[in-house]
């Protein structure tokens, strides 16, 4: 079914659903039904940690907006503002805590600084495939523990889009050992930031904006920012030719936020149709990073020769999953919501795994050909 025709689809449901709970005699007054309804539009503002046209990430805002609108039928307006018009490409969480903006789009990892709760609902090292966080988000009880967690703030928050599996970074020098890793100046958010500091790097986030300026100047010695969807574009390998494969960010799930007390003030059949907007456009946009990945990986084997292609040694690979499992217990005993979270995860992850062996894994190992 074409995007336009399940647009309206839905709008049509929605429609439906609502007229359905008339009761009889509002149904039955004609006088009513031919007095003129006046239609009033409700017009929200969304702040982006991207810059405006940012390619993926922006799309995903672009087209919730876009149906947001056209199943509305021009009665819900979504304005995008995109970092350099706020100003703040890291400060969306107070933007809609405070009402500043009725929504966000942004990542939930972005705010462990805020609330350590937050950092798990991006994706963690060594977690979920996206299939299997999908999952988790929607029939194994995600939905339900972030709600918990950004409750506190009067937030509401929704899956925005995922990348798929993030490469590991893009590196000025080749990295063979543990000591290579000493004092190490890298851009990675999250928890892999935290587990490389045991290692000895000096991690830092720092906006998308800013990237290729810090690595130009030797601000920074490395980064990681999504894979090729977005990577090839931002210039990355001009400066840092080795590009390593990923294990810190399996499922990257970008986030959108709504003010709950914007949200309560909506009526009833906008609710919904934001909702099933924002649940479409997230999807869309994983699609998408997947194709932008495939088509842009094929661009930099074959027209830049320069870029070295690598995955960490099993020696630095070790290093960091022990790393990455006594940093989890050390977060799961300092925090009981933190616990919670973490063994949601951790036991959905074991079940579903034994499927993805079954199905993904199994296929991929007996039938594709290299």
């Amino acid at each position: 079914m074409k995007i336009k025709a399940l647009i309206s689809a839905l709008a049509a449901a929605v429609v439906i659903g609502s007229l359905s709970g008339c009761n009889d005699k509002a149904a039955t007054d004609t006088s009513a039904a031919a007095a003129p309804q006046e239609v009033q539009t409700v017009n929200w503002r969304l702040a982006e940690t991207w810059g405006p046209n940012f390619p993926v990430f922006g799309d995903a805002t672009k087209n919730m907006a876009r149906m947001v609108d056209e199943m509305s039928g021009g009665r819900f307006k979504i304005r995008i503002d995109s970092s350099n018009k706020h100003k703040s490409a890291l400060g969306i969480f107070d933007f809609v805590r405070t009402g500043q903006y009725q929504m966000g789009h942004s990542a939930s990892y972005y705010w462990k600084g805020k609330d350590i709760e937050t950092l798990f609902f991006t994706t963690l090292p060594f977690g979920m495939t996206t299939a299997e966080q999908y999952a988790w988000f929607y029939h194994g009880g995600g939905m339900e523990l972030m709600k918990e967690t950004y409750d506190k703030y009067g937030i509401m928050s929704f899956p925005g889009g995922n990348t798929g599996n993030q490469m590991g970074g893009w590196f000025r020098k080749e990295i063979n050992s543990l000591s290579d890793l000493e004092g190490l100046k890298m851009r990675i958010p999250g928890f892999a930031g935290e587990v490389l500091a045991k290692l000895g790097a000096k991690p830092t986030n720092i906006p998308s904006a800013e990237l290729y300026t810090a690595l130009e100047r030797n601000t920074i010695d490395a980064l990681e920012w999504v894979g090729p969807s977005l990577d090839l574009r931002m210039g990355f390998h001009k400066i840092a030719p080795y590009y390593y494969t990923g294990w810190h960010e399996p499922a990257t799930e970008l986030q959108f936020m709504v003010n709950q007390a914007a949200f309560d003030e909506l009526p009833a059949d906008l609710q919904q149709i934001l909702v099933v907007a924002m649940k479409t456009a997230a999807y869309d946009m994983y699609t998408q990073s997947t194709h932008e990945s495939a088509v842009n990986l094929a661009t930099l084997q074959q027209d830049f020769p320069n870029v070295k292609i690598r995955s960490f040694s099993p020696e630095i690979m070790n290093a960091i999953k022990a790393e990455n499992d006594k940093l989890l217990v050390e977060f799961a005993n300092a925090d009981p919501q933190s616990k919670k979270i973490l063994d949601s995860i951790e036991s959905y992850k074991a079940k579903a795994r034994q499927w993805t062996n079954f199905s993904d894994r199994a296929y991929l190992d007996n039938f594709d050909s290299k």
